[in-house]
């Protein structure tokens, strides 16, 4: 295989936009998904543009981690594809440049993409999430009522689990209130009430509710004697204090840890737990995602190469399908591998074997000149469609 650097030059220059294209487009899907809960936080909770604009960055580089090896192959498949539409292929066969005089400049972008990936998963994602709980405390100290949602069971607040049907936050309404209140080890408080009126202290970090029309339930454990209280209005005062130093002084999950401290926590395990095995999967996978990029970007080549007749759609179609299939295989590898059913370097790598070994498979025989069937899979999926 002869190196020629004008065509490496020019694939790689055709790979780029395609590349941009992808991971703003993907990017902006994130976007999308969390416009409900930034219209939420800026509307009603008072949150400043400034702190959501914060969280979006830092929730990004977890987003990253996926959305850069997804762009590398789409890059490489639809720069493949229009080389091959457009006769290129042919035209470089014919001047004698064969497939494989292209792979240098596929292997310099996965390469690219690869280190990029790998910064994200070795330092970006650690820095993005323990920044993130950071800023969500700095929130939290200045929205107090913001952790509460509708029909879930929140235990935010020291000794008590409360419950709300609905919330009214124009009218600052709790409909439908169900209090736990353990505070007294001696008592165990139940407080049911259809209506309450809720206020904020974000200063001292307190919360209030006034409840209106309910009862008290009061059970004394040293007596094992219950005792029933109906009344008009009822107050009640809540501390998060202790669960912002309860979330400052927790230990690092798996995702904040940096590779020091995974192989650390790793080296000084007494027994393998779910939390062993979780950072063992994130150890792994901290380097399998990255290298998926050339695995990812293998498959891509044939299937660019083969598909003359097909569009750009069907090519993001298809490359978001294999994708799809990749990550399900990732997927499963952490599941099983948290529950240590088989090991999870494993579970890690085997989607990138699989995926770079079936690449590898297809751009032998696409280089030898057989047929690998790719242009068949519009006519299968409109005969699906018919069907």
């Amino acid at each position: 295989m002869k190196y020629n650097a004008l065509i490496t030059r020019y694939v790689l220059k055709e790979m780029f936009p395609p590349f941009a294209v992808n991971v703003l487009f993907f990017m902006f899907v994130f976007l999308l998904t969390e416009i409900l809960d930034i219209t939420d936080m800026i509307v009603n909770y008072k949150v400043g543009l400034w702190a959501v604009l914060r969280i979006l960055a830092y929730s990004m580089p977890y987003f990253l981690i996926f959305i850069l090896p997804m762009s590398v192959m789409m890059a490489v498949l639809l720069t493949f594809l229009r080389m091959s539409g457009d006769n290129e292929i042919i035209a470089l066969k014919s001047s004698g440049i064969g497939i494989y005089q292209l792979l240098p400049a596929v292997f310099a972008f996965c390469l690219a993409g690869s280190i990029i990936t790998g910064l994200m998963t070795v330092y970006g994602q650690p820095w993005s999430r323990t920044a993130l709980k950071t800023l969500t405390i700095e929130i939290a100290k200045s929205n107090v009522d913001i952790g509460l949602k509708e029909r879930t069971f929140n235990n935010a607040f020291k000794g008590v689990m409360l419950y709300v049907n609905e919330i009214d936050l124009k009218k600052k309404e709790l409909i439908d209130v169900f209090i736990q209140d353990e505070r007294n080890p001696d008592t165990a408080v139940t407080v049911v009430a259809p209506l309450g009126k809720m206020g904020s202290d974000p200063d001292n970090l307190l919360f209030h509710m006034r409840l209106h029309n309910g009862t008290i339930n009061q059970v004394d454990l040293r007596k094992k004697s219950v005792n029933t209280v109906h009344f008009d209005t009822y107050d009640i005062q809540l501390d998060l204090k202790q669960a912002m130093e309860n979330i400052s002084d927790e230990p690092k999950n798996e995702r904040e840890m940096h590779l020091t401290e995974l192989w650390a926590y790793l080296q000084a395990a007494s027994s393998k737990d779910v939390r062993y095995y979780r950072c063992l999967i994130e150890l792994h996978k901290k380097f399998s995602i990255p290298v998926a990029c050339f695995a990812l970007g293998i498959l891509a080549i044939p299937l660019g190469v083969q598909s003359k007749s097909a569009r750009k759609s069907f090519g993001f179609a298809l490359g978001f399908l294999l994708f799809l299939g990749y990550y399900l295989l990732l997927s499963a590898g952490m599941v099983f591998g948290e529950t240590g059913a088989y090991p999870p370097a494993i579970g890690m790598w085997l989607p990138n074997i699989v995926t770079g070994g079936f690449g590898g498979y297809l751009l032998a025989r696409t280089v030898k000149g057989r047929p690998i069937y790719i242009d068949l899979l519009p006519q299968i999926f409109a005969w699906l469609r018919k069907a």
